[in-house]
């Protein structure tokens, strides 16, 4: 009984294969896919699908979100015109599943907002970053274009990372009150390099430190291997240094899912001692640095005490009188929220505000969430995380029997979206295009495992495998 309920709520028995095959829409579509191949240039269509993204995250860092708005409208173009010329066969997963019912929430919250026109912006930009997954789960759907994307993004990160560095030591002016006045690191500089505000840059960081975590054990040459552990290196000495303790809580969760997932994908190979002992004596000298850390390093041991302070430390103070004007926003509306997007929250928030504490989000992904859509937006985002985390583990235990090098990048996003997430307890930077491009990019290349076997030669990607 419980096994089937199991399976049903995490679709173990949904066959997806066939259902563009009995489409009606996909059959009438029929002259569309006769003229892609007449096409010269939509042979090409994934290779370009591959560049445009490639190029969104090698600019996102240092353009307005202006430019990052028109790559994300080309992306969302061209994964229409590919789809709709497309032959029938594998490309839905239960993952996109969980995605379009959450988009649909949204679009319903939209309907129903008390303030729709502000939604409706929040729906497009919604839609634009879906629409972002959904070319980057069709493209990483090839082993070596999946490489290539996670390459462009490591090597993005390294100027991002080094110049945060050079603001450390060379000094940096403080854009805004980002550190208690009268705490004790109030004189520390805190970096944020191009990104402008030291916890969006921590959040920028976090999915990069995991990939050039596990880009060590996937790429084969020692080269390669090189670059991906310094990347690692200097990136997670920029977040560090971004004083961001949300940030750190999520480097955190993200480093410990990482060495949880590595530990198991390993354990095949390990002998009875260590399959019982290897996780324990890996978490136990991890915690052991973490602590020592803060112990020594006057400026890390302020900040981290600051968490348990309470209202005592004017940031925690904002944040706690944000979540009460939150919580009476979503006592108002608790079925369908007011609508995705800022501008919506900028429109009702006011309402509810404490005198003097105004805000641009609910400073919290989870409070966030249930403002935009209410509880059937929270129960729907609450399933899609149970079937990313699904997902991933039935496909990561397919590529542990052959120790495929494939594995590492699905740990890497397995660990960056619990990352983004861990940092989302007490922040919103997830909803800045320069983080929120990589939270989908995350969830994608989970969903481009899906079904694996089947995906192969069906693609205009003619790539062969690493």
């Amino acid at each position: 009984m419980l096994t089937s309920v199991w399976q049903q709520l995490t679709l173990s028995t949904l066959t997806l294969e066939q259902w563009r095959e009995a489409s009606v829409l996909h059959r009438l579509l029929a002259p569309l896919r006769q003229w892609r191949q007449g096409s010269w240039l939509l042979r090409w269509g994934d290779w370009i699908g591959l560049a445009i993204v490639v190029v969104l995250f090698a600019l996102a860092p240092y353009v307005s979100t202006t430019l990052i708005g028109v790559l994300l409208l080309a992306a969302a173009a061209l994964w229409a015109l590919l789809t709709l010329t497309d032959e029938a066969g594998p490309g839905l997963s239960p993952v996109h599943v969980a995605v379009a019912v959450y988009w649909g929430i949204m679009v319903l919250a939209t309907a129903l907002s008390p303030v729709r026109g502000a939604a409706v912006t929040g729906l497009i930009k919604l839609s634009l970053n879906i629409l972002l997954f959904l070319l980057i789960a069709r493209v990483a759907r090839q082993p070596r274009a999946r490489g290539l994307l996670i390459l462009a993004y490591i090597l993005t990160t390294l100027p991002v990372a080094v110049y945060g560095l050079r603001q450390y030591f060379f000094g940096a002016t403080a854009l805004a009150t980002w550190v208690d006045a009268e705490s004790a690191v109030a004189d520390v500089t805190r970096v944020y390099s191009f990104l402008g505000n030291p916890n969006l840059l921590a959040g920028y960081l976090i999915p990069g430190i995991m990939m050039s975590t596990v880009a060590v054990f996937a790429w084969p040459r020692w080269v390669p291997k090189g670059l991906a552990l310094l990347a690692a290196l200097i990136n997670t000495m920029c977040l560090i240094l971004t004083l961001s303790r949300g940030g750190w809580i999520g480097f955190l969760i993200a480093g410990f899912v990482l060495m949880i997932l590595v530990v198991q994908y390993w354990s095949i190979w390990f002998s009875p001692f260590w399959k019982r002992w290897a996780l324990p004596v890996l978490l136990g000298g991890a915690a052991a640095v973490v602590v020592l850390g803060v112990i020594s390093v006057d400026s890390l041991r302020a900040r981290v005490l600051s968490i348990f302070v309470g209202r005592a430390d004017s940031s925690n103070n904002f944040r706690m009188n944000v979540w009460a004007g939150v919580i009476d926003m979503i006592r108002a509306r608790p079925v369908l929220g007011i609508g995705p997007g800022n501008d919506a929250f900028n429109s009702v928030y006011p309402l509810f505000q404490r005198p003097r504490y105004t805000a641009l989000s609910a400073y919290s992904v989870f409070l966030e969430v249930l403002v935009e859509g209410g509880i059937f937006g929270m129960l729907a985002f609450l399933w899609l995380l149970l079937l990313l985390f699904h997902q991933s583990w039935v496909q990561l235990q397919r590529l542990r029997e052959s120790q495929d090098a494939q594995g590492y990048w699905l740990i890497g996003a397995i660990a960056s979206i619990a990352g983004i997430l861990g940092q989302g307890i007490a922040d919103t930077v997830m909803y800045r295009p320069q983080i929120s491009t990589l939270w989908w990019m995350a969830i994608a290349i989970v969903a481009s495992y899906y079904p694996a076997q089947q995906i192969l030669g069906k693609r205009s990607f003619k790539l062969q495998q690493d």
